[in-house]
């Protein structure tokens, strides 16, 4: 088959199956190549903002390919950054803490192509409503925030403790994916 050009394929350089989900929603080729990478470490910026980006750019650069794309969410209360709860004690704990606020979530992303290399930060507003320790016990129980930045997730159970988001939704679940899309779009690689 003389002329025919090798199909694209985006790797994505995370175990996260919502970035995941939302990228083959949009029809892209994708192959998964979750990075072995350290999410804490004292070489690693403070700043929440910094931090994003350090972390996406390590996973990416871990993960070989031609087009590669990497991501990072952090949770930023006032500066404190919130990870993912080491158990249901620490999210027992954030979601108190987040209880009545509005925090950051910061999603940094890192695309490697043939052609250059995007590497950027994007935030939203998160504004929780107040929430009783029964409500945060229930949440909790379920299980669903210890694998999430901060202890909670806006697409499942969570959307119960919102009250509002400023910015892109998509940001608050991980992965800026209207932005993703126009940086491969412009860059020719096309579901």
């Amino acid at each position: 088959m003389a002329g025919r050009a090798t199909p694209l394929v985006l790797t994505l350089a995370s175990g996260s199956p919502r970035r995941r989900a939302l990228l083959e929603a949009l029809g892209f080729p994708l192959r998964v190549v979750p990075p072995r990478v350290e999410e804490a470490g004292e070489d690693l910026p403070q700043d929440p903002r910094e931090l994003a980006l350090a972390l996406a750019r390590r996973k990416g650069e871990e993960v070989p390919g031609e087009w590669v794309l990497a991501a990072d969410t952090v949770v930023d209360l006032d500066g404190r950054v919130l990870g993912k709860p080491r158990d249901r004690v620490e999210n027992h704990l954030f979601l108190r803490l987040l209880s009545g606020r509005t925090h950051q979530v910061h999603t940094a992303i890192y695309l490697r192509t043939p052609q250059d290399l995007v590497v950027e930060v994007h935030t939203a507003r998160v504004r929780f409503r107040h929430f009783s320790e029964e409500e945060i016990a229930w949440y909790v129980q379920s299980g669903e925030g210890l694998d999430k930045a901060g202890g909670y997730g806006a697409q499942g159970l969570g959307m119960a403790l919102l009250e509002g988001i400023e910015g892109d939704f998509y940001t608050v679940v991980g992965l800026p994916v209207a932005r993703v899309f126009v940086l491969l779009w412009e860059r020719g690689f096309k579901p």
